[in-house]
């Protein structure tokens, strides 16, 4: 097909990259964050696993810069559940929050628009032990989880996704 002329995508067109938390976070049982599926997996020797990943955890700002420098203008990331709540259901953990708010703030101070994927394959390993999502009360631990992200970071998220590829949870449950 041959355009006579290029359509333009609109200003206020959203260019952006996404992650998942347990892609690039690392420090998978660092400041008081629970266990994980995806941290319970295991690994052939050689083979990268999800302890350290990109190490944004620890490179969260000098990574926010760089996108800055990229020209993002949105970043869309997913929060590690376990690591506001460890167990899933139980007590917050003040240092997740204060590792999410650290990353809301350096992105809006870059003018890059945050957009918080709730759930990204990452169950808090302790509510995988108890049936995950095929028991109701997994869905009732969410609905706290997200009422408290929603509580914590609402003034300064404007676009909230609840669950990345739910159509894999589906297809395929014994994946996630």
């Amino acid at each position: 097909m041959i355009y006579q002329q290029q359509a333009r995508f609109p200003d206020d067109f959203l260019w952006g990259a996404s992650t998942s938390a347990y892609q690039v976070e690392g420090a998978w049982d660092e400041d008081g964050k629970g266990p994980s599926v995806v941290d319970m997996l295991s690994h052939p020797p050689g083979t990268a696993d999800f302890r350290i990943a990109s190490d944004h955890y620890h490179r969260m700002e000098e990574d926010v810069a760089l996108m800055a420098q990229m020209g993002l203008k949105a970043y869309r990331f997913s929060v590690a559940w376990s690591r506001v709540i460890p167990d899933g259901d139980g007590p917050v953990n003040p240092g997740g929050l204060a590792f999410y708010r650290r990353l809301i703030d350096a992105l809006t101070s870059y003018g890059i628009t945050p957009i918080v994927t709730l759930y990204h394959f990452d169950l808090p390993w302790a509510l995988e032990l108890k049936g995950g999502w095929l028991n109701r009360k997994t869905a009732e631990a969410f609905v706290r989880y997200a009422r408290l992200l929603f509580s914590e970071f609402a003034d300064k998220v404007p676009l909230w996704l609840t669950i990345n590829e739910q159509n894999t949870m589906i297809l395929h449950p014994g994946a996630i």
